[in-house]
Parts: C-alpha cells; sequence; structure tokens
C-alpha cells in the first residue's frame, strides 16, 4: 500500500485496490513517514504507554512511615490513607493522592482490611437428616390472614407447599379455622399420598392450646395417626418456613394482587386454576423428590385415640440453657444458650432427646440431652432426667 502511494496512487484509490478502510493506508503511510520499506518496522505495538510512571520508593517509606506512626500514636486510632493523606499534608503541604497513598498499603501488604467470608447456606431442611440427605419429603403448611375483599368480606387462607418436590396447594376461606385444616389435609394426602413431615408455626390451630401443658392438638393427632411427624417451627427463626413464605408471597402477587375479586367464590376459583398451573409446570420436580407414601384406604381419624409416633419441636434454648415445648421448660444444657435445638418427642420410646443446631455445620447434631417423658392420658407426666 505504501509502495502504490508513493508510485503516485491516490490514497482512496489504493484503499479501494486492497479493500481496507482509507484511515488504515493512513495509518501506514504516516508509519513509513519517508524511510525505506525494509527499515519500517511495520510489527504491532502493543497497546500500552511508552512510559510508566510509579511513586518514588522513597515517597513510599515516608507513607509506610506514617502509617506506623500514627497507628501507635494517634488519639483517634485511625491510620488509614485518608488519615495519612491529612498528616502528610500538615508536614511537607504536597501529597500523594488519596488512591496512590491506598496503592501503596496494598502493594506493601499492610492493609488490615479483610474482606468478608461467605459461608455457603445449609441444605433445604438441613435441620431434619434425612430430609437434608433426600430420603424424606416435608410438607409445609402456613396461613395468610386479614385479606378483604371489596364489601367487607373476609378472607384467610391455608397454604402448603413441599419443599423437594414443589408441590403447592392453597385454600382461600372465610377464616381458617382447625376443622378447615383437618379437612383440607386429609384431602390433600388423600390426592397425592403422605409425606413424612409436615411442618407448621405455632399457631393454635396447628399446634394446640399453649395454655395448658401437655396438650396436643387434633392436626397434630391427625398427623400422628397417618403416621407423619409433625415439626413445629418458631415464627420469629429465620429460614425455617422460607419455602411457604415464599409460596405466600407469589399466591398473593398472582392471584390476590392481580385480579378484582368479586366474591369469594371467584377468588376460590382464580386459586384453583394458579395452583394447577403451578402444580403443571412443577411436574418434573415433583417426579424427582423423595416417594410419598399412599394414604391408607381403612383410615379413619378418631382425635381420642392414643397417640404414638413422634413430634419434633425448633426452639432455641435460653439465657440458662433451657427449651420450652408442651408448656413445659426443660434443662438442655447450660453451656448451649441462646442456640438452636430440635426437639423430639418420641411417644414410643416415652423419650424427649435434644439435639443441638448449627447452621454453620449443618451435618454436625449432637446429643446433648435426654429425659425420660410419658404423654399423660388425663393427668400431668412423669419426668426424670437421664
Amino acid at each position: 500500500m505504501v509502495a502504490a502511494v508513493r508510485a503516485g496512487q491516490s490514497l482512496r484509490s489504493v484503499a479501494r485496490e486492497f479493500q481496507v478502510s482509507l484511515p488504515t493506508v493512513q495509518r501506514w503511510v504516516a508509519r513509513a513517514g519517508t524511510a525505506r520499506l525494509d527499515r519500517v518496522a511495520w510489527a504491532d505495538r502493543a497497546p500500552i504507554p511508552h512510559t510508566r510512571h510509579r511513586t518514588a520508593p522513597a515517597v513510599e517509606e515516608h507513607v509506610l512511615a506514617l502509617r506506623r506512626t500514627l497507628r501507635d500514636e494517634s488519639p483517634l486510632g485511625e491510620y488509614g490513607a485518608a488519615a495519612i493523606r491529612q498528616a502528610w499534608r500538615r508536614q511537607w503541604g504536597a501529597r500523594p493522592a488519596l488512591r496512590t497513598i491506598g496503592r501503596i498499603l496494598q502493594r506493601r501488604g499492610v492493609l488490615d482490611g479483610r474482606r468478608r467470608v461467605r459461608t455457603p447456606p445449609p441444605p433445604v431442611g438441613w435441620y431434619l437428616p434425612a430430609v437434608a440427605q433426600g430420603a424424606a419429603e416435608l410438607d409445609s403448611f402456613d396461613t395468610i390472614e386479614d385479606l378483604v375483599i371489596e364489601g367487607g368480606i373476609p378472607v384467610e387462607v391455608l397454604t402448603g407447599v413441599s419443599l423437594h418436590g414443589g408441590l403447592v396447594a392453597a385454600w382461600p376461606e372465610a377464616a381458617v379455622t382447625t376443622d378447615v385444616v383437618l379437612a383440607a389435609l386429609e384431602a390433600h394426602w388423600r390426592a397425592w399420598g403422605r409425606p413424612a413431615y409436615a411442618q407448621f408455626d405455632n399457631d393454635t390451630r396447628f399446634q394446640g392450646p399453649h395454655q395448658f401443658q401437655d396438650a396436643i392438638g387434633r392436626v397434630t393427632r391427625l398427623c400422628l395417626s397417618l403416621d407423619i411427624v409433625p415439626v413445629f417451627a418458631p415464627v420469629q427463626e429465620h429460614g425455617f418456613q422460607a419455602a411457604i413464605e415464599a409460596f405466600n408471597g407469589r399466591w398473593q402477587a398472582k392471584v390476590w394482587h392481580r385480579f378484582h375479586h368479586e366474591a369469594r367464590t371467584a377468588l376460590q376459583a382464580r386459586s384453583a386454576r394458579y395452583v394447577a398451573a403451578h402444580r403443571r409446570r412443577t411436574a418434573a420436580r415433583q417426579d424427582g423428590a423423595p416417594g410419598r407414601r399412599p394414604f391408607p384406604a381403612a383410615w379413619q381419624f378418631d382425635p381420642r385415640d392414643p397417640v404414638r409416633g413422634r413430634l419434633v419441636f425448633l426452639r432455641r434454648t435460653t439465657a440458662t440453657g433451657a427449651a420450652v415445648l408442651l408448656g413445659r421448660t426443660f434443662a438442655v444444657d447450660p453451656h448451649w444458650v441462646h442456640r438452636l435445638v430440635r426437639c423430639e418427642v418420641d411417644l414410643n420410646a416415652a423419650m424427649l432427646r435434644f439435639y443441638a443446631l448449627r447452621r454453620r455445620e449443618p451435618t454436625s447434631q449432637p446429643l446433648l440431652r435426654e429425659v425420660s417423658y410419658t404423654l399423660p392420658a388425663t393427668r400431668g407426666p412423669r419426668v426424670t432426667s437421664r
């Protein structure tokens, strides 16, 4: 290209001949200048500046000396880049830029700041080993309250979701009572099978009355009669109810706030369509979830039948290392204070066991204490320490 230009061709004609842009021809002609073509450096040049500026070593030593002095003698105890910059200005007037001081400190390895170490979250259902390992399914249930349709029509919604399969359910009613919960759970488990665990919060509609010691509610008795372990999680603890709370938010966004509902029946119809669509979308996830057991054909619920099986209470210990459940206070461990525990009430073995829970070490759940416990029929239980 340069030889053609020097032979008398125009820059544009050379660009058309070699099928390059005009600036390309201009750049190479300027690169060659008037030198012989065999003496021109045609190699590409690295896109870096020809000169690099670095702070003088003496300036770096002054910065480090100021940092040591401020660290030992500063009344405020501040010796970062901003404090060094101010001290430099007081002593010598002219000063390096704040970013330059920061680069010096970083290059010399004297920064005290530490990056936050983010630990991975525990697996879903980590507080129940069988659920965390994917060997058992857990259905979580909750309520949405204080909804009112225009005209003063009250609405409460019982919601449910399975932890592994994402199987959702929603029952909008005038009020969610214990009878509503019993009927909904029975119908749901008849249609989809029984999980290994059913999780609730400490609402009296689920757990039973709180004012009596050793009280077992009808929902708990329903679960135990179907060989389902009821799990009661405290509302104020973060994470245990995350799955059902997330579904509650989605249901309100996609059903309640999305449409104007004329009556409760219209809301129920829209909710049923949403739940059916959600189940279709998560069908593959449900297929890969732990198996659900078939519902017993000859089963009938009688809340007066003796209870057998296990109950699980998730609790945080008190300042003395005790746990409160079933209307009683049980001493757990004086060294395990304000910490999470899983309390398992084994009705078959007449035993109450307390396991330590750590989110950072979800697989380590050592047994803290065992207490002999017999659920009474009409009188108080016999409690002895072991």
